[in-house]
């Protein structure tokens, strides 16, 4: 079965940033995929957001080859092609990140895992459904903490995050996918971009009540996910405007 309407996917989409993409996406006429590794959360939040559209969950575990793929398989069975693919799931290890001179391995390698091979598991495996649609859109969830030429910039505007090595770093490098994608698919209506969706109150920092709700940080992600043809590929930018690789 497949379906005239456009599709998108949403990873880590049953809370937060990628909870509220995936309401402003169906609320603009989108079937959305609603992506999570926990089938219950998953199904809970779809079901939460049914009043807004057509939501549906698939289960998707970014850190397993066998689930990412019987997803996509999932949606092209289902739906056919994928319009906009949205890369935002991602973890950060808290009490574990440090600076570059001490942080260890393992809190990088289990930061990348998900934050940059899942990411790129995920692109992979439903790059081929994005090439199936007439424009399709690729979305990478990024952060300013990624970008190195800020991180670099006088004053050190990013020293008030604090040390975070590995999920800058897993940033970075998603960073450097959403370019190197970018230039790959140059000459194809597919336009793939990174964002930053700025400080926003998730279980991600602890739900502090310092930063923006959610949905607004959602804003400039739904931005990239429906940018027009005439818009921009291989750039990265937050609500205010572009943003220093």
């Amino acid at each position: 079965m497949t379906t005239t309407k456009k599709t998108a996917l949403v990873t880590g989409a049953n809370k937060g940033i990628g909870f509220e993409t995936a309401r402003q996406l169906a609320q603009q006429g989108f079937t959305v995929w609603l992506g999570a590794r926990d089938r219950a959360r998953g199904e809970a939040a779809a079901q939460k957001l049914a009043g807004e559209g057509d939501v549906r969950f698939v289960s998707l575990d970014l850190t397993d080859p066998d689930s990412v793929q019987a997803a996509a398989a999932h949606v092209s069975d289902t739906t056919g092609a994928l319009d906009v693919l949205v890369n935002n799931a991602a973890v950060a290890l808290g009490k574990e990140e440090g600076p570059a001179s001490t942080i260890s391995t393992d809190t990088i390698r289990r930061t990348l895992d998900v934050n940059f091979y899942g990411t790129l598991r995920v692109t992979q495996a439903f790059l081929p459904l994005v090439q199936k649609a007439p424009a399709g859109r690729i979305v990478n969830v990024s952060s300013t903490m990624g970008s190195v030429s800020t991180l670099v910039s006088p004053g050190n505007p990013l020293g008030q995050y604090g040390t975070s090595y590995a999920y800058s770093t897993s940033k970075t490098i998603v960073n450097a996918l959403t370019g190197q994608l970018a230039v790959e698919l140059s000459d194809t209506p597919i336009k793939v971009n990174s964002v930053c969706p700025g400080y926003n109150d998730t279980d991600m920092n602890g739900s502090t009540g310092a930063g923006q709700h959610p949905s607004e940080g959602a804003k400039v992600v739904v931005r990239a996910a429906t940018i027009p043809a005439d818009g921009p590929t291989g750039t990265f930018f937050d609500v205010s405007g572009p943003v220093g690789w």
